[in-house]
């Protein structure tokens, strides 16, 4: 289909793309100019051409998928008249995305396009702090009294209907907007039409409060499967809605950033094509400073014990083995941690469950990893008239016990303890444990080679 249509703006053959356009989902069509416009093949007044090509009631749902440089080429295509047309088909949650992704220019345009009412709506919204459940809801729900028909709610649906984000849930009111139940559509449409709402609705509703950090509130449709939660203020009226395809794109930007932190980088807001090489080298280079310099340490510690390797120089041989065995198992406990926090599987009331529990788990895997390392050693160095392979095995043996406890008990304590203090708990993942995993264990591998050895320093 890009191929086609590609082709057809090539020829001028506008009808055809028209038609194809009627063929398509809006998601698809936003990618297919978008992928024009990325790739250079179609310049930027033909991309204005081909969305004028589209359905007005369909023009402003392909413009929510487009990325914020197309959005922004494309408002300032417009004139007037059709970024009215737009801005009066995009949902207000929409239309604040729209206003916080562009210029001061193009803010202004937007503002001045919007009714009296959608201006004061986006005001309100704008207001919430970010990452709050107010900043992603909607204002555009369906609500009525207790006292109100299934018919006359029926009738309701159907005049505003194409107006509201969603009309699968019906929020029910008091008098002062207090939100006192909810039904659903199947709730109505099982119902006489005489019924009141009141009779049928459930009262027993799920909310968020509008000032609850939005990842909690993505949680909640995980955990529940709802469509839309209805956001209230302090007095429990409702001001709002989220909705399921926003709390996904909330999924998806913690998901992001989360992944960005467990690899020690500062999160960009912009795609990895889109994001200049200096602000990728910026957002890297913080981080790659900290753990290089804390590296040190590790320098430091293997200085101190000189003595050691000098006189046995195939200790020296064995670091690698015990930083990476480390660094890797306090990896994958940062890790599961990390990822059954976010899934409100692990609470911080549970520390001593989980600390206890992992280190059941590293006294299990390090006999297991000591003791394949053990018969590595001795029968790799058995023959070598210079190495004790016996003590050599054993020293290293017990180092790698060490250094799997610690490392996962560093690994479960470190994020634990960072939102204990309200820290992302993903900025203590894996480039930072691994740091402080390596230093650890140099130390406490030496002192055992110490021991067993026999060296004084």
């Amino acid at each position: 289909m890009y191929e086609t249509v590609r082709e057809a703006v090539e020829n001028r053959d506008f009808k055809k793309v028209k038609e194809l356009f009627t063929q398509l989902n809006e998601a698809d069509i936003a990618d297919l100019i978008q992928g024009f416009h990325d790739n250079q093949e179609v310049d930027a007044r033909d991309i204005s051409l081909l969305f004028r090509l589209l359905p007005k009631d369909m023009a402003a749902e392909v413009f929510t998928y487009m990325d914020s440089d197309m959005k922004e080429l494309l408002i300032n295509s417009f004139t007037d008249t059709e970024l009215q047309e737009v801005i009066d088909n995009l949902f207000i949650d929409d239309t604040v995305d729209l206003i916080e992704e562009m210029p001061a220019n193009a803010v202004a345009r937007i503002l001045r396009a919007s009714d009296p009412q959608s201006r004061r709506m986006i005001n309100m919204i704008l207001k919430y702090p970010e990452d709050s459940a107010g900043s992603i809801m909607t204002t555009e729900y369906i609500y009525m009294k207790k006292d109100s028909t299934v018919k006359e709610t029926l009738d309701k649906i159907r005049s505003l209907g194409m107006a509201k984000e969603t009309v699968y849930t019906i929020y029910v009111t008091s008098m002062h907007r207090k939100l006192i139940g909810v039904l659903s559509i199947l709730d109505l449409l099982t119902a006489d039409d005489d019924e009141l709402v009141g009779d049928i609705m459930d009262t027993n509703v799920i909310t968020v409060e509008t000032t609850e950090d939005q990842e909690d509130v993505a949680n909640k449709f995980a955990k529940y499967d709802f469509v839309a939660l209805p956001v209230v203020d302090n007095e429990h009226r409702i001001v709002g809605i989220v909705t399921f395809d926003d709390a996904m794109d909330v999924v998806q930007e913690e998901a992001t950033e989360d992944f960005a932190h467990m690899a020690a980088i500062q999160p960009s807001e912009e795609s990895y094509f889109k994001t200049s090489v200096f602000t990728h080298a910026k957002n890297r280079i913080v981080w790659l400073l900290v753990l290089m310099l804390s590296s040190t340490i590790s320098s430091v510690i293997i200085n101190h014990y000189e003595a050691a390797f000098a006189a046995i120089p195939l200790l020296v041989a064995s670091i690698p083995t015990l930083t990476g065995t480390g660094g890797n198992c306090g990896s994958q406990t940062s890790t599961m941690i990390i990822r059954g926090m976010s899934l409100g599987e692990i609470q911080l009331r549970d520390f001593f469950k989980v600390v206890f529990k992992e280190f059941r788990i590293s006294l299990i895997v390090s006999a297991i990893l000591a003791s394949v390392n053990f018969v590595r050693i001795y029968i790799q160095y058995y023959n070598d008239p210079s190495a004790d392979s016996f003590r050599l095995a054993l020293c290293v043996s017990l180092a790698i016990v060490a250094a799997v406890v610690m490392s996962k008990l560093i690994g479960c304590i470190l994020p634990m303890a960072a939102k204990a203090v309200h820290l992302d708990p993903a900025l203590m993942a894996a480039p930072l444990i691994s740091t402080i995993v390596d230093a650890s264990t140099t130390l406490v591998f030496f002192n055992i080679a110490l021991l067993v050895f026999h060296i004084s320093l």
